[in-house]
């Protein structure tokens, strides 16, 4: 398989996890964190293919999103135009993958990034989004952006 193929593959396994129906029996709610949680961790994995995808022509020995993205030191001399483009987005506060790092954060942390739903006797903060409709709206604005990443990496 080649690099761009494991991209595709992950994101398109990543939509078909959300789009697994929950159910309404008495495990439906687990059902449905479990697919949040395993899409939050195929999304993972697709950022770290798509990265050695585009940086195939830098020829990195390392391509841990974390790593690229967020743990850049001061001297490094890698100044790849495809990662440099997603590290700005990464910092932008509303970007797409700016929450995709915050979820990615919070499903390693003891409490998870799945949330359990709320009772319907509370009131629910308007501005609160589901996690699946999030993680639908990151992979799509991912998918779009590396159309952009692979068409100036090709220029390599």
């Amino acid at each position: 398989m080649t690099p761009r193929g494991r991209t595709n593959q992950l994101l398109y396994q990543a939509e078909l996890l959300l789009a697994v129906p929950g159910g309404d029996d008495e495990h439906a709610a687990a059902r449905r964190m479990a697919s949040e949680e395993g899409t939050l961790a195929l999304l993972e994995l697709a950022l770290d293919a798509a990265l050695r995808e585009v940086t195939e022509h830098a020829r990195l020995a390392r391509h841990d999103w974390r790593e690229l993205l967020l743990e850049r030191e001061e001297g490094e001399s890698e100044n790849i135009a495809e990662v440099e483009r997603l590290r700005t987005l990464a910092k932008m506060p509303d970007s797409w993958l700016n929450l995709l790092i915050l979820r990615l954060d919070a499903l390693q942390s003891v409490e998870g990034a799945a949330r359990r739903e709320v009772s319907q006797s509370l009131i629910v903060a308007a501005d609160r989004k589901v996690l699946a409709d999030e993680l639908r709206w990151c992979i799509e604005q991912f998918k779009a952006l590396l159309l952009d990443l692979r068409e100036t990496s090709i220029e390599w």
